[in-house]
């Protein structure tokens, strides 16, 4: 069961670091994990858990943007927010190029920090209900049968039932009764919903 306090994920090779930022964090009510390797972090980690990741940028062996490309290569969508010992423009414009919510500079302001952070959790949620929808879309996509998905494809690429019967070698009524059979299993109620549901699932509705 997922606990109702946001996870905040701390990497920082400094123990001191940690115990300030995860202080103040606790006091504020997030359930914080504390990290003093990248590698002990990777481990553990969980994409599932709602939250966000505080990383440090220089950390022996893995730095933080390193680490930033190892959870995206892994599937993760974590919210990532970068703390610095030093203001380092080429580094921060990498970062936030990579997804970064934020790169602030230690000794951290509370205020910015708490910030950064409101806007990860607003960003994680958004992902995570995006997520949820594609899984419900791609779940209602698995019910067609071959012939319905092979129409379905058609109708998203603006075919006609006639046209539609002629490529694929039946007759018009037939067609009528699997591009029904669609609209009723995807839970649409028009053409222009089925083409939205399509997109979202990355089906190419220029050709059938």
């Amino acid at each position: 069961m997922m606990d109702s306090a946001v996870t905040v994920f701390l990497v920082d090779d400094d123990a001191g670091v940690l115990k300030a930022v995860g202080r103040l964090l606790r006091a504020r009510g997030y359930d914080v994990r504390s990290f003093t390797s990248p590698q002990a972090f990777l481990v553990s980690h969980d994409a599932l858990i709602r939250g966000c990741a505080i990383l440090d940028v220089s950390m022996p062996d893995l730095d933080g943007l390193a680490l930033q490309q190892a959870l995206s290569a892994g599937g993760s969508q974590r919210s990532v927010i970068f703390l610095t010992g030093k203001g380092d423009i080429p580094t921060s414009v990498r970062a936030m190029r990579a997804g970064a919510i934020d790169f602030l500079t230690k000794p951290v302001n509370d205020t910015d920090l708490l910030a950064a952070i409101g806007r990860a959790e607003k960003e994680d949620a958004e992902h995570r209900s995006a997520n949820a929808s594609l899984g419900s879309i791609q779940a209602r996509l698995a019910m067609l049968t071959p012939r319905e998905r092979e129409v379905m494809t058609h109708v998203v690429a603006g075919r006609l039932n006639k046209q539609i019967a002629g490529d694929l070698g039946t007759v018009e009524k037939t067609v009528k009764v699997h591009r029904g059979r669609v609209m009723s299993k995807l839970g649409v109620r028009s053409v222009a919903d089925l083409v939205r549901l399509a997109e979202k699932a990355g089906i190419d509705g220029s050709r059938p």
